[in-house]
């Protein structure tokens, strides 16, 4: 009779089990930072094409100059770089010098984006294949670096950057001199 009684009870403490564990990861709070593998590391080497007229190319030597930037990565077709597209207004009002890298994408279309959502960069690369943006250790768009004036990775912000993001931004800048 106990044997009948446990094969009876027995999916029903399975589920239990199983709702338990999921609820408690449910429940606790997340990780809220991503650790990259790029900070403190140097910018791997790279020459990208320039995108639209008017704007030269982006090379990782332009990042070894004596002065940090910000490098965004984005796309015309990503939503959240729309987003984002103020706050990168207010940092070059502000002084802080910022250079990018398109992402699969065409010369019309980045200057179509920028036109309609401002222009905050200095150089804009051609990053088709993606090849710079992998060995940058990106997972997608937008991303943005810090660089100190050496060329190496000081912060890296995954997605788009929020206005409660600017001064973070700023201070890091800073930092890196």
């Amino acid at each position: 009779m106990g044997v009948k009684r446990f094969a009876l009870w027995a999916p029903l403490a399975i589920f239990a089990l199983l709702f338990a564990v999921v609820a408690s990861g449910l429940f606790r709070p997340a990780e809220k930072v991503v650790r990259s593998a790029m900070v403190g590391k140097p910018l791997p080497d790279f020459a990208l094409p320039a995108m639209v007229p008017g704007k030269p190319g982006l090379t990782s030597a332009s990042f070894r100059q004596g002065k940090p930037r910000l490098l965004n990565v984005f796309a015309s077709w990503c939503i959240p770089c729309i987003a984002e597209a103020p706050q990168l207004m207010h940092l070059k009002a502000i002084g802080v010098p910022i250079d990018a890298i398109a992402i699969r994408d065409t010369a019309p279309a980045i200057a179509g984006f920028l036109r309609r959502n401002g222009d905050p960069y200095e150089r804009i690369g051609s990053d088709r294949a993606s090849q710079v943006q992998l060995a940058l250790g990106s997972s997608g768009v937008p991303e943005t670096f810090v660089i100190d004036g050496r060329g190496i990775v000081v912060k890296q912000i995954i997605g788009d950057i929020r206005p409660e993001n600017v001064a973070e931004i700023v201070q890091a800048v800073k930092d890196a001199r």
